[in-house]
């Protein structure tokens, strides 16, 4: 996991070395159980030139990216057609650096993504609570018979995390059986944010993984996602709800999930992402 050649591109602001690094940020180009417009495989290849079109320094946050050793491993390279070696690759490299006391950021790909990296996070620390921050529950238990499904992420993040554990907002899309579902085994607001504040004082001093999939927004904000859903929320108020974390004093790990830079010529919801990943990794690195 060393040193990147000097050739490799990385994310702005993260050029440090995997062993001074406090954050490690690296890419899953995944997108086998895309369920509608598949493309988030290459959400990275497109994020990493345009954050250069980014400053380090967040003036919504008032901090730098050049004031956190940050590492950028690259992308995973995973196999095709094979879903659960997928996972496998997922959770092993996140074992390997959650272990070592630094905190993990993980860039997808399709949701599914997030399922490995949650799990070595939870066998790391075993009080793990979730934020899900979604226009979709992600709560089925299968997907036309798939139990491993970028639409059953959040339930098989219930398997081993259990009750009392998974706080998801904006949720507006799902079906009827997962919104009832989530009254006995999930916390779940829809449409909104507001509860946010609410529930960080309750998380503030146990570890938390943050879990965004950017389709919450608006798809007249993002539209570049495989799954648009109309009806979400404004950017502003995505970068209010950031700030907010900052209020989380365990927050172990994070990922940010689901552009398909495709559907978006214009270019605007890579750069959308690439802003999410700036202030999310100085929320990381806080």
């Amino acid at each position: 996991m060393g040193n990147k050649p000097l050739n490799v591109s990385t994310f702005i602001g993260c050029e440090a070395t995997y062993e001074e690094a406090k954050i490690v940020l690296f890419g899953v180009p995944f997108d086998g159980t895309t369920s509608f417009r598949p493309g988030t495989r290459f959400a990275m290849q497109a994020i990493r030139p345009d954050s250069y079109g980014l400053e380090t320094y967040s003036p919504y946050l008032d901090k730098d990216l050049e004031d956190i050793a940050i590492y950028d491993g690259g992308d995973l390279e995973l196999p095709f057609g094979n879903t659960e070696k997928v996972m496998d690759q997922i959770h092993a490299y996140s074992e390997d650096v959650l272990q070592v006391g630094k905190k993990l950021f993980l860039v997808g790909g399709e949701h599914l993504v997030s399922l490995p990296a949650i799990q070595a996070a939870y066998e790391k620390y075993p009080d793990l609570h979730v934020i899900h921050i979604d226009a979709h529950t992600d709560l089925r238990d299968d997907y036309m018979g798939e139990k491993l499904s970028h639409a059953s992420v959040i339930r098989r993040c219930h398997d081993f995390l259990g009750d009392g554990r998974i706080f998801q907002f904006g949720i507006r899309s799902g079906l009827k059986e997962e919104f009832d579902w989530a009254k006995e085994h999930t916390y779940l607001e829809k449409f909104s944010l507001d509860s946010l504040a609410a529930k960080i004082r309750e998380l503030q001093d146990v570890p938390v993984y943050i879990t965004i999939d950017l389709d919450v927004l608006d798809p007249s904000v993002f539209p570049g996602t495989g799954t648009p859903e109309p009806g979400g929320i404004t950017y502003r108020e995505l970068l209010d709800a950031i700030g907010q974390l900052q209020n989380l004093n365990q927050i172990v790990a994070a990922d940010v999930v689901e552009l398909s830079p495709q559907y978006d010529p214009s270019g605007a919801s890579t750069a959308v992402a690439c802003k999410t990943i700036r202030e999310m990794l100085l929320t990381l690195g806080k």
